[in-house]
C-alpha cells in the first residue's frame, strides 16, 4: 500500500507567474497521479505541522520570521528566489505535516511507503535562512520526527534532485544517526556537495555529476557510491527527497535523466528499505520545471512505489 499525501493550499503557494516554482508543477503530478493505474493509492490530506516540530531543525526565531512574514496580499521576498504570497505560510506548514504524517503512517504499518506531493520544497533551506524557493527543511523535519517519535536510531534523507541539498546537509553535518546521501549536477546552484564534503561522522555522501551527464552515469554513481554507504549505514527509515529536475527536458539544468532512471532508482531504494527499514520509505516532491518531464517522472517514482 502506497499512501499520496497532498493539499489544495500546496497549490495556491505563489510567488509570480514567471516564477519556475509556480502552482502548475503541483497540478502537473496531481493529474499524473490521477490516471489509469493509480486508482490504489491511499489519497489523505496533508495536516498542519505543529509549528513547534520544525524547531527540531530550525531555530524558533526564524520560524517566527517567516511566518510572520506572510503578507495579507501581494508578496515578500525572503532571498532573491523565494518569496511569499498570503497562502505560503499553511502550504509550507502542511507540506512538513505531509512528510511527518508519512512517516506515522508506515511505522503505524497503514503502508509501506508513502508520497507526499506538496510544496514549496524544502531541501535548499538551512537551518536559520531560506533560500532556492525553500522555506522550510520538510525531509529534515520529517527525519527528527522518526526519531523522537518513533525512535528511528538511524535515518537516511537520500536526494536525487539536480541541486545539491545544501539545508539538509547542514542540519545532519554534527550528527552521526543522520546520513545525507546526494546526487546532483556540479558545478550549479547552490555550489555545495563536492565529493569531499563528508560530514563530522561520515555520514555525508555526496555524489555530484559533470553537466550532461545521463542515466548511466547516474545509476553509476548510486551504484558504486551512495548504495553501498546506504547498506553500510542500514537506516532504519528511508527519505527520499524526490526532485525531477534532472529531467532531460528541465529547463534549470543540464542533466540528461528520463523517467526510467527515476523508476530504477526507486526500485533501489526500495530495496534498501526492505533490507534494512523494513520497507518503511517516506518520499517528498523537491524539484522539477518542465512540467511534462515532471508529470511522467513522478507518476514511474509512484509507480514503483505501489508496486513495492
Amino acid at each position: 500500500m502506497t499512501i499520496l499525501f497532498t493539499h489544495d493550499a500546496c497549490g495556491a503557494h505563489d510567488m509570480g507567474p514567471m516564477h519556475p516554482e509556480r502552482p502548475a508543477r503541483l497540478t502537473a503530478v496531481l493529474n499524473a497521479l490521477d490516471e489509469d493505474g493509480f486508482a490504489g493509492l491511499d489519497r489523505r490530506l496533508a495536516p498542519l505541522a505543529p509549528v513547534e516540530r520544525l524547531e527540531s531543525m530550525h531555530p524558533k526565531p526564524y520560524i517566527d520570521h517567516v511566518l510572520s512574514s506572510v503578507p495579507e496580499r501581494g508578496r515578500v521576498s525572503l532571498d532573491p528566489d523565494t518569496s511569499l504570497s498570503p497562502a505560503s505560510g499553511e502550504a509550507a506548514l502542511r507540506a512538513v505535516g505531509a512528510a511527518c504524517a508519512a512517516v506515522d503512517a508506515v511505522y503505524a504499518g497503514e503502508a509501506s511507503n508513502a508520497f507526499c506531493a506538496v510544496r514549496p520544497p524544502g531541501h535548499h533551506a538551512e537551518p536559520g535562512r531560506a533560500m532556492g524557493f525553500c522555506m522550510f527543511n520538510t525531509v529534515a523535519v520529517a527525519a527528527a520526527h522518526a526519531r523522537s517519535a518513533h525512535g528511528a536510531s538511524r535515518v537516511a534523507v537520500v536526494d536525487f534532485d539536480v541541486h545539491h541539498g545544501n539545508g539538509t546537509q547542514a542540519m545532519f553535518w554534527n550528527e552521526p544517526d543522520l546520513m545525507f546521501c546526494s546526487t546532483h549536477q556540479m558545478p550549479l546552484y547552490p555550489g555545495t556537495g563536492a565529493r569531499t564534503e563528508r560530514g563530522a561522522h561520515g555520514t555525508i555522501v555526496n555524489a555530484p555529476l559533470p553537466p550532461g551527464a545521463d542515466g548511466s552515469a547516474f545509476r553509476a554513481a548510486m551504484t558504486e557510491i551512495v548504495l553501498p554507504a546506504l547498506d553500510d549505514f542500514a537506516p532504519e527509515m528511508v527519505i527520499v527527497s524526490a526532485g525531477f529536475d534532472a529531467h532531460v527536458n528541465d529547463p534549470l539544468a543540464g542533466l540528461r535523466f528520463v523517467a526510467d532512471d527515476y523508476a530504477w532508482v526507486t526500485r533501489e531504494l526500495l530495496a534498501i528499505a526492505r533490507r534494512h527499514a523494513g520497507d518503511r520509505l517516506v518520499s517528498s516532491l523537491e524539484g522539477g520545471y518542465d512540467l511534462d518531464g515532471l508529470a511522467e517522472s513522478s507518476a514511474a517514482h509512484v509507480r514503483e512505489l505501489m508496486a513495492a
